[in-house]
This record gives C-alpha cells, sequence and structure tokens, in this order.
C-alpha cells in the first residue's frame, strides 16, 4: 500500500469500524396518519407561499405535521441559527408522536450541526430523514456515525411531479424499490434525460453517496463517507465542469474511486461552462471532464440517472443493498429501506 492510500484510509477505515459495529438500522415506514416533523437544518425558510406549499406536501401523503420552531424565523447573522436547528433535529427524534422527518429545503449549512448533533439520541429513535443537497451532510454524518438508513430525495418544498411521488412512495415501502430508471422518453432519438455508459461492467454493494459539493467538504473528516466495497452516487447543480473535475480530482486522490464498486452519477442541471470568454482557459465539457476523470478507473460508471436537482427526481436510501449494470446503465435496489 502506497502512502497516499495508506493515508486516505484512515479516516474511511474508522468512520467504517463505527457503521459497522451499530449495524444497519432502519426505520418504521410511514403512513397516511402518521406525523412527520418538518424542520428546515439548513438554509431558513420565511416566504408564507413556500411555508404553505411544505403543508401541501404533507396533505399530499396524508401525513399530520410538527414544524420546527426555527421554520419560517430568519437567521439574524452568519450561524446564529446553529443550535436552534440543531434543537428542531433533535426534537423531532425525540418526539415519540414523529415517525418521519422531512428537510424543508436544502442550500446551505448542515455542515454547521455535525459536531453538535446527539447521535446516540437519533440511534435510539430511528426514522426516515429525507431530503437531498445540502441535506447530504446529514446523511453521510447520521448513516456513518449510526448506521441509520436514510433517503436521498425530494424536500418539502420540490416539485414532487407523479414520478418523483411514485420512486418516493417505492423508497418508503417495506420492499425493495428493484430497477431504477428515468422517464419513458417520447423520442429515442432525442432523449430528455440521456443515460450513457462511461466505464462498462457490473457490481453489488451497500448505496452512499449525495450531492458532490458535500462530499468534497466532508473530505478529512469524522464524518467522510465510506465507500469500500459500495455503489457510490454523486450528483450537483450549478456547477462548471472545471470545479466538478477539481471534487472529482479531490475524491480520485483520496481513493475513493479505487475503493469503491462502482460509480453512479446524476443528471448534473446547469454544469456547462459560462459564456465563452477569451480569458477563459478551461471550457470543457462536463462528459469529457467526466470521461477524463474516469477513464483511470477499474469500477463500473455510467451518467444521467434523476437522482438530484430535477424536477423528476428518484429517491435512493443510503446503506442499502444495491446493484449496477453500467452497460444496461441501472441502477437496482435489492433491499427493502425500511421497517
Amino acid at each position: 500500500m502506497n502512502r497516499r492510500t495508506f493515508v486516505s484510509a484512515i479516516p474511511a477505515a474508522a468512520a467504517a469500524q463505527s457503521t459497522s459495529a451499530q449495524g444497519l438500522l432502519k426505520a418504521k415506514a410511514l403512513k397516511p396518519g402518521d406525523t412527520v416533523g418538518m424542520i428546515s437544518p439548513s438554509t431558513y425558510v420565511v416566504d408564507p407561499t413556500q411555508l404553505a406549499t411544505m403543508e401541501l406536501t404533507a396533505q399530499m401523503f396524508g401525513w399530520k405535521t410538527k414544524v420546527g420552531k426555527q421554520v419560517g424565523k430568519r437567521e439574524a447573522k452568519p450561524g446564529d441559527s446553529v443550535p436552534a436547528r440543531i434543537a428542531d433535529l433533535h426534537a423531532m427524534f425525540a418526539d415519540p408522536e414523529v415517525k418521519g422527518i422531512v428537510c424543508v429545503r436544502g442550500g446551505y449549512g448542515t455542515p454547521q450541526l455535525l459536531d453538535g448533533l446527539d447521535y446516540d439520541l437519533i440511534r435510539r429513535n430511528p426514522k426516515m430523514l429525507l431530503g437531498y443537497s445540502d441535506i447530504t451532510g446529514l446523511h453521510l454524518a447520521i448513516h456513518q456515525k449510526t448506521g441509520l438508513v436514510t433517503f436521498h430525495g425530494p424536500t418539502g418544498l420540490s416539485p414532487f411531479t407523479d414520478f418523483s411521488q411514485n420512486w418516493f412512495k417505492r423508497a418508503i415501502d417495506n420492499k425493495p424499490m428493484g430497477v431504477l430508471g428515468n422517464p419513458t422518453e417520447r423520442n429515442s432519438f432525442r432523449p430528455a434525460h440521456p443515460l450513457r455508459t462511461i466505464v462498462g461492467g457490473k457490481a453489488k454493494g451497500r448505496l452512499i453517496g449525495g450531492n458532490l459539493t458535500l462530499v468534497s467538504c466532508l473530505m478529512g473528516t469524522p464524518y467522510e463517507p465510506d465507500v469500500r466495497g459500495k455503489i457510490f452516487f454523486l450528483e450537483d447543480v450549478g456547477e462548471e465542469p472545471y470545479r466538478i473535475d477539481r471534487m472529482l480530482q479531490q475524491l480520485a486522490l483520496a481513493g475513493k474511486f479505487d475503493q469503491c464498486a462502482g460509480i453512479v452519477i446524476g443528471e448534473c442541471v446547469d454544469c456547462g461552462p459560462r459564456q465563452f470568454e477569451p480569458s477563459i482557459t478551461f471550457n470543457y465539457t462536463l462528459g469529457e471532464v467526466l470521461d477524463r476523470v474516469f477513464a483511470k478507473v477499474r469500477v463500473p460508471v455510467f451518467h444521467g440517472l434523476l437522482i438530484g436537482h430535477t424536477a423528476d427526481q428518484i429517491t435512493l436510501p443510503l446503506g442499502v443493498m444495491a446493484a449496477m449494470d453500467a452497460d444496461r446503465k441501472e441502477l437496482i435496489i435489492e433491499e427493502s429501506a425500511v421497517l
């Protein structure tokens, strides 16, 4: 083992021991009539129309709601709301009436909370936690410290299209989701959501990942994801290709792509080069970046699954057994995510 591989393996190994010691932890399935906690652990939400939309989301699934005290309040100054956001999260996990927790939106701020969370409290009260984007910080930290299966999927303010509703309901059902796929294309020659094989092959392993920016942010911390032998999924939005390249290079240098079993890259909305200017020296496309980075890996890779910042969105449960076939551009969830 060379020095780079040895050093990069230290935090991942420690984290793996924490998770494996606890085992996989699953919450009970949500059902109509259950009470769901609504919290804003990331960017604050104060607009009355958005708050009404949050309630409509709960009504859509027949849930009753408890709203966190910080929801609807502004942050007076950067980081000022951290104790209140932590308290809201703790209150929802501790409340026996609350059966699941939905993050109202993503945005920015979950890494501020991670050192202040009571992971023993969360472990003693396993519940569904739903959200994506910046909520990746919570997903990775909670899964790493407790083994809880959490759900990378729509927030309370997401569009929740029919497609998204279908996949969310399948994710929180007590049976495996099966083969995941993008919406049926109306024109197979000009697909709206193209899927592309980058490196062919098959793989099997537990599912881990989330927003690329947040995964990158947590590298070198106690919450760095352990990807060894796992299917590693990544997504992002609004990042220029050179920024995507920089974050992927960080993960490659840390040995993450050598350790995982397979890689699924989500459709990256608005991730092209900005308007050309003569001074710009890196104007490569996202596809070129992905091909360059993953040409060096020995695991299957495919790109384009709707798992992130898209109106039609597939919910992914972190920690369950999955399989992938990069040649067929398929991800298969083989284990139920709830009890």
